[in-house]
């Protein structure tokens, strides 16, 4: 039924334990998984009349960045070829990732989004919501949600 897993991972515990799910359910199925990671965008913080001085440059922070999406998919690719999966990584800037995950899962032709629950209960859940409720409210693929 599902071909291509979408697994958006941002290299917590968490992520890796629905990472190694992924690939187990993608195993047993037979299909290829995309990661994704959702790289931040360069914080831009204003005081008053003035911006608090950062002395990080944006081209230091994207090189940052796209080493730490580089290291988090790497583990994750190499997690796939202990499974035998097939696999592809896509990474893009982006400071609401769940609209990110959507348009990475549109992008690779994508017939599943495999996410984690954030794991808050109760009100807190309610009040804070997650990236994972946001791309279940807003996107047309199938999602499943590991808990």
């Amino acid at each position: 039924m599902f071909t291509h897993l979408l697994v958006p991972t941002d290299g917590s515990a968490l992520s890796t334990d629905t990472v190694r799910r992924a690939l187990k359910f993608a195993q047993e199925i037979k299909a290829r998984v995309t990661f994704f990671y959702a790289k931040p965008d360069y914080p831009v913080t204003l005081y008053g009349e003035g911006a608090l001085i950062d002395p990080t440059t944006p081209e230091k922070f994207a090189e940052i960045a796209d080493r730490q999406a580089n290291e988090i998919l790497g583990a994750c690719e190499a997690l796939a070829r202990e499974y035998a999966v097939p696999c592809a990584s896509a990474s893009s800037v982006s400071d609401i990732p769940w609209e990110a995950i959507i348009e990475a899962a549109d992008n690779a032709g994508c017939d599943l989004i495999f996410m984690a629950s954030h794991g808050r209960r109760g009100l807190s859940g309610f009040l804070l919501g997650s990236e994972t409720q946001r791309v279940l409210t807003h996107t047309k693929i199938p999602v499943l949600v590991f808990r």
